[in-house]
């Protein structure tokens, strides 16, 4: 058997990565991978090895704790590491985590969920409206990408005449491969630049929605400014690739499995668990965001110095036999457990407006739209090309239109 390490990027990677997470979990479950720049990080691909990194406070989150040779190579959004777009909470530690935290989460009380959840039935009928009069459906550009975007803005106060170009801004952040620096940068230079505008209003004028709730903690001194604008971007990207790659997942693992899908159509109430079989089985985050050891550790036998970039692959992890029975198996009975949305302290604010957003568009989507299929061969799907986000850039349908 070669004890040559897998390709962990290209376009037959991209579009089934589970081979060459198998091979490292077996052979060299951590890894030291190579990355743009001339920098490199460690990627942990075990269930109990991932767990145990994200729960690891000495795992840090602060890009300044980062080596030398990471944090000139600029990755990450924005790639230029600016204070007003990276000092939210997924990119802090401790205390200011959970100061930070605290004030994010007024967003998902269960009263602002179940507003949330009423907007998104009400966006989801109006978009599969939309849907069903297009001559090629797309399930992601017509469903899955636009539907969290227009959350977000609800949740963040956007105007309804900024929205279409938030939503063009967003696409180029979601759609473009890392190694086109300067789209992504000029789309991140308006994002810092509207954002930093939007709180301006909201200086002016106290708003009741998230963003008005992070002007005013900044007014009582309890966030800095760059504080603010970072915690509204993080939503952004956050808050938007993830869901958008959840719900086109979850699809796709249903036109894969018409028995499954029927299952669901005629009993809604397991639209719940298959969500979270998706999610472990196709983790929308491929890889947890970065961590730094703060002191040497060892994990996995392997010994990590100080500062040295961790990646943990939470879509490896999912698929972990010596955590999961037949772990390539689909099966939304299983009732598992799973990391996509993180452990430990980091675990993810908007887990619950995730799984809200992806329950709301599936349903409808099991509603609206019998006979559901494919309209492509599986192999003509293109993946996003990203370390951390898997997801697809399109997922063109065909239904039996006559009863839609």
């Amino acid at each position: 058997m070669t004890r040559t390490p897998p390709a962990l990027h290209g376009p037959e990677f991209e579009a089934d990565p589970h081979p060459a997470y198998r091979w490292l979990r077996d052979h060299a479950p951590v890894h030291r991978i190579d990355l743009p720049g001339g920098a490199w990080a460690w990627l942990v691909t075990r269930y109990d090895d991932a767990r145990s990194v994200l729960a690891d406070p000495n795992m840090l989150k602060d890009p300044g704790r980062a080596n030398a040779t990471w944090y000139r190579a600029g990755l990450g959004l924005p790639f230029d590491h600016r204070p007003s777009l990276v000092r939210s909470m997924v990119n802090v530690d401790a205390p200011d985590h959970s100061r930070l935290r605290k004030v994010t989460s007024g967003a998902f009380t269960p009263r602002r969920v179940r507003s949330l959840r009423e907007s998104a039935e009400r966006i989801t009928g109006e978009l599969l409206d939309a849907l069903t009069k297009e001559e090629a459906p797309d399930l992601v550009r017509d469903l899955a990408y636009p539907l969290p975007i227009a959350i977000i803005c609800d949740i963040l106060g956007v105007p309804e005449e900024d929205r279409a170009e938030f939503h063009r801004q967003a696409a180029v952040i979601d759609s473009s491969s890392p190694d086109e620096y300067e789209a992504i940068g000029a789309a991140t230079d308006w994002f810092d630049a509207y954002l930093d505008g939007l709180v301006a209003a909201r200086l002016r004028e106290p708003s009741d929605d998230l963003l008005g709730d992070l002007v005013e903690a900044h007014r009582s001194g309890e966030l800095s400014r760059h504080e603010v604008t970072s915690t509204a971007f993080l939503l952004l990207v956050a808050g938007h690739e993830t869901t958008v790659a959840l719900i086109g997942n979850m699809l796709l693992l249903l036109l894969r499995d018409p028995e499954e899908m029927a299952r669901l159509r005629a009993d809604h109430e397991l639209v719940g668990p298959a969500i979270e079989e998706s999610l472990r089985l196709e983790s929308p985050l491929q890889n947890a965001t970065w961590r730094f050891p703060g002191e040497p550790t060892t994990v996995g036998g392997v010994r990590l110095e100080a500062g040295e970039p961790v990646l943990v692959s939470l879509l490896a992890a999912g698929r972990d036999p010596r955590r999961y029975e037949d772990p390539d198996v689909f099966d939304p009975r299983r009732g598992a457990s799973h990391l996509s949305f993180g452990h430990g302290a980091h675990f993810c604010v908007g887990a619950q407006l995730a799984r809200v957003e992806a329950r709301v568009a599936v349903t409808a989507v099991l509603e609206r739209l019998p006979g559901l299929r494919l309209a492509v061969d599986e192999d003509e799907l293109r993946w996003w090309p990203s370390m951390i986000m898997h997801g697809l850039f399109a997922l063109p349908v065909a239904f039996d239109r006559d009863n839609s």
